[in-house]
């Protein structure tokens, strides 16, 4: 009685007794169940999909890749969002399984033990996605980003560009980035190169904010060569500005970005970018939740693509 006073918030319980069992729960994945008692399955026709954005052009492409493959299953997308905060992830988790969904879709592998707890403990489809660099919880869908990283420092390396920059926002909180860069350093190190120079901003993606940063570390360096963004929106935000100073794109510096988002269709010179491949991603994730995939397993899937590298118009004809 004691517990269910302290998972309901209700009752006279004493705030030591009441933190005992609250960090008990979460230890154990506990997640009260808040449907009707007397459904039958105790499941709903829901899939929860926790994401990191919605204001973030990347995201709204794997849902509806999600939402394509749900059609006709008699499921559901209900979305969650997180703001790359691990703790708001660990409660929107928390919230979403106590309505007992069929399966759940989450952004990265990075989770906190609070949260892989809850997960391991659903005992319904769990499908981690856009990244398979790490142990799944259960079935994974997604690409290499430290593969992606050092795919575009060879391209970069075989162009001929030697001073190169790195530009990043939600450092270090948007792990794929973090694990793009990685790549990225290690390839420029068996290069016998390494990053000139970085400029990293805690907030979102913006192209006001690719312009902000790409002066500033051009202001510290304007030998650089090179410029390497973690995503298209400041990516583009950068080519705008260095179109608008005149500068040699790509001759005297190349640029590149990460996602092949729309946006870049709109621009006067293609950024260089990579696919991720996010809608075949949302695809194929919604699948396994519906248990359609094509390879026929049940769990323990793991669905890896290979980014695929677009030069565009900013980064030279390769020299060797």
């Amino acid at each position: 009685m004691t517990i269910s006073r302290v998972l309901r918030n209700r009752g006279d319980v004493s705030p030591d007794t009441r933190a005992r069992v609250l960090e008990a729960a979460r230890k154990l994945g506990y997640v009260p169940n808040k449907i009707a008692g007397g459904l039958a399955s105790q499941r709903v026709n829901l899939v929860a999909v926790i994401i990191p954005s919605l204001s973030n052009m990347v995201f709204p492409e794997v849902l509806s890749g999600i939402s394509e493959a749900l059609e006709d299953t008699g499921l559901q997308p209900v979305v969650g969002v997180t703001n790359y905060s691990a703790s708001r992830e660990e409660a929107v988790l928390y919230e979403m399984l106590s309505w007992r969904p069929s399966g759940v879709i989450l952004a990265g592998l990075e989770h906190t033990e609070a949260c892989a707890a809850m997960l391991r403990a659903a005992g319904i489809p769990i499908v981690e996605i856009m990244d398979v660099d790490g142990t799944p919880i259960d079935s994974v869908v997604g690409i290499s980003h430290r593969r992606a990283g050092r795919e575009m420092a060879e391209a970069i390396i075989a162009a001929g560009y030697r001073r190169i920059g790195f530009l990043g926002t939600k450092m270090p909180d948007d792990h794929r980035a973090r694990k793009r860069l990685e790549g990225f350093q290690a390839a420029l190190a068996e290069a016998g190169l390494e990053l000139a120079d970085t400029e990293f901003y805690g907030g979102g993606s913006a192209l006001r904010k690719g312009r902000e940063m790409t002066e500033a570390i051009l202001g510290r360096n304007r030998d650089l060569d090179f410029l390497y963004y973690s995503n298209d929106m400041i990516g583009a935000g950068g080519l705008l500005y260095c179109l608008e100073q005149g500068l040699d794109v790509p001759g005297a510096l190349g640029l590149a970005g990460f996602n092949n988002v729309d946006l870049l269709d709109g621009l006067p010179v293609r950024l260089a970018t990579m696919d991720a491949r996010r809608r075949e991603t949302g695809r194929r994730a919604a699948e396994i939740i519906a248990g359609k995939s094509p390879s026929g397993l049940v769990g323990g899937e793991r669905i890896e693509f290979a980014p695929t590298l677009l030069r565009g118009d900013t980064v030279r004809e390769g020299s060797g």
